[in-house]
Formats: structure tokens, C-alpha cells, sequence
């Protein structure tokens, strides 16, 4: 946690009064990824699994597409650079280069889809069931992971799970990040996707959706709300789309029927 934290003198002031304490505070580091020798992109992350990260964003980004595709990672924490060589090289275009964006995430998130990208998405059609108890359950061992989280408040979790237990966790300043780190993770390391479900606590927006889309997982479950957007992607895609999970309450906005009753 020490990596991720820095402990900072802040003025704290009650209805009885003013002190000076010491307040942790998560890390905002700048990370910038070149693809191939090429400058491609500086996201604003938390400074931890940083390979992970830089994997998972060309992978949702559609700049690679598989394992076989990464010849060779390096990354210098120092500098705040990561650079990875794919097994062909590629040129990238020139509207990727000046559409650069610089961010935590947190908004819209560095992103270079568009619409156009969703023409042609393939549905998810896994047949795999979730019981609401069990949604509850991942939920809750989900919000008890982070220990950044609970001694911050400033930081974004995620999780690769099946229906029982969270098999890859990974958490950052940025939505968009977390998820990204957690899909690296499992491409890096070989980690099957399948079948499986990604928890996560952020906002659900047509992004995030497309990101999971994309490693055809079909069921997505938050802590938060979507977006008319990613629900309305959702539907069309064929993800089972929870939000709002808190204690014993949920809303299932897309392809409910992978969501069955407790016996």
C-alpha cells in the first residue's frame, strides 16, 4: 500500500475544532505507453501493475489482440514509461497519434473507440447463471478487498470472478484502469476469461461495457449506475448488465435471465 499512498499534513476542522493531522492520500502517477517505439497514449493511474495496465489498454483498444501478439514488455517505473513490441510491429495511424488524451479515467476515460466500433460486435452468448445470493456475496468479499479504498476512499476496484470467488483483483485511481489491469493480468498470465464475471465499482458507461464485450464476459456487475448508454449496449451485446448492488438490493438492467432466483 505504501506505493500506491503518501502521507500528506492536512487541516482537519470539526464543529469543536481545528487540527493539523496527517491524512493518506492514494498516488497519481502519469504513465506513458509507446506501442512499437511509437508515443501513443499518457494515462494518469495509480503506479502499480503498470504491465498489467499498459497490456489491458492496447488489448480493449483492439491494438492487440491476443498473447501471441506481445513479443516483449518493458517498463520503467522511474520514468513513468512503459513500452511494448508486438510480434509484427505496427505503424500506427496518424488520428490515433492526435487523438491522445491525458486522464485518470474517471470521466470518459482514455478511450480511442467510437461509434462506428460498436457495428459488428459480436454478442455474448454464454449460458452461464448467477444466483442473486451469490451476487451479494461476490459483492460483499469485493468491497472488503481494498485496503487502499478503505483507508483512502480514492481508488477504483475490479475483479475477474467466477459465481463462488474473485480469481483477479486490481485496483486504481481511474475505472477505466482497474479494469484494464485486471484484463492484462489474465492475458499475461493465462488466465481463462470465459464464463466469467467482472465486478467492478465504478460507473457503468458505454466504455466500460465495450471492454468487457470485447473479452466476451458476459455478466457485469457494480456497485454503481450505468449510463442509458451502456445499458442500451448492453442489451445488444448480450451482457448481463447489475447495478447498484448494495446489501441486499440490486437492479438488473440487461439480460435478467442470468440472474436466477435462490432456491
Amino acid at each position: 500500500m505504501d506505493e500506491e499512498t503518501e502521507r500528506l499534513s492536512v487541516l482537519r476542522i470539526t464543529e469543536q475544532d481545528r487540527n493539523e493531522v496527517e491524512d493518506l492520500v492514494v498516488r497519481e502517477f502519469p504513465l506513458t505507453i509507446f506501442l512499437d517505439g511509437q508515443e501513443l497514449v499518457t494515462l494518469l493511474c495509480s503506479p502499480t501493475n503498470l504491465k498489467y495496465l499498459a497490456v489491458g489498454f492496447l488489448l480493449s483498444e483492439g491494438l492487440v489482440h491476443g498473447k501471441d501478439d506481445v513479443k516483449d514488455i518493458t517498463v520503467d517505473s522511474q520514468k513513468g514509461v512503459v513500452h511494448v513490441d508486438t510480434s509484427g510491429g505496427k505503424e500506427l495511424a496518424k488520428e490515433l497519434l492526435f487523438k491522445r488524451m491525458i486522464t485518470s479515467g474517471c470521466g470518459r476515460g482514455a478511450t480511442f473507440y467510437n461509434v462506428a466500433d460498436v457495428q459488428g460486435k459480436v454478442k455474448v452468448e454464454s449460458r452461464i447463471r448467477i444466483s442473486a445470493s451469490e451476487v451479494f456475496a461476490l459483492v460483499k468479499e469485493f468491497q472488503h478487498r481494498s485496503q487502499v479504498f478503505r483507508t483512502t476512499g480514492g481508488v477504483h476496484s475490479a475483479a475477474l470472478c467466477d459465481t463462488k470467488n474473485i480469481l483477479v483483483f486490481g485496483e486504481d485511481i481511474g475505472r477505466h484502469n482497474a479494469i484494464d489491469k485486471i484484463l492484462g493480468e489474465c492475458l499475461l498470465n493465462d488466465i481463462p476469461v470465459d464464463d466469467r464475471i467482472i465486478v467492478t465499482s465504478g460507473r457503468v458507461s458505454s466504455e466500460i461495457l465495450l471492454k468487457v464485450n470485447k473479452r466476451n464476459i458476459p455478466i457485469l456487475i457494480s456497485k454503481s449506475a450505468p449510463t442509458d448508454q451502456g445499458v442500451k449496449l448492453a442489451k445488444s451485446l448480450g451482457v448481463t448488465l447489475v447495478g447498484f448492488v448494495r446489501g441486499k438490493k440490486m437492479n438488473v438492467y440487461a439480460h435478467e435471465w442470468r440472474i436466477v432466483s435462490d432456491e
